[in-house]
């Protein structure tokens, strides 16, 4: 299955992508490999005394399992061509360890550039946790292929 190129897109098409468990080792991989070895992330002695109770996981982590689940949905298979930005993110809840976390994702704007090839996808989205809270949010800009830029791709090829 390939992608969809920018003129296929529908303001407010809402699409779902699987489900994923966030466990301790997720988050002691992450610590390492961002450098946060905050002691909220990292020391179950530490946390258990913070209002929260418990260790969390980073909200970077979040976002990057956001993006993760995103290519999941497989909408963008071979027809993205780069990240533009990621706006207004909001971090609105705390991800625990064990959470199981889900990406609604919903089409705000899908328009193309002054360029042929290529065109600019907005979506909403929406981090979900297994009660239906929405632990993170905000918007992503990610440049998009055109039908015709996907034909010039393909016959490059």
């Amino acid at each position: 299955m390939r992608g969809k190129c920018i003129e296929e897109f529908e303001v407010g098409q809402v699409d779902e992508s699987r489900a994923r468990t966030i466990t301790e080792t997720d988050v002691v991989q992450f610590s390492w490999i961002s450098g946060d070895v905050n002691p909220m992330h990292t020391d179950a002695v530490h946390s258990a005394r913070s209002p929260i109770g418990q260790r969390i996981a980073h909200g970077a982590l979040g976002l990057s399992v956001a993006t993760g689940l995103s290519a999941s949905i497989g909408y963008l298979d071979g027809t993205a061509v780069a990240a533009l930005g990621i706006d207004e993110w909001k971090f609105l809840k705390p991800i625990l360890f064990g959470d199981t976390v889900r990406l609604r994702a919903t089409i705000v704007s899908a328009r193309p550039t002054s360029k042929p090839d290529r065109g600019v996808l907005v979506r909403r989205m929406d981090l979900l946790n297994q009660r239906d809270e929405v632990v993170q949010t905000g918007l992503m800009t990610t440049m998009v292929l055109t039908r015709a830029g996907l034909e010039a791709v393909a016959t490059k090829s």
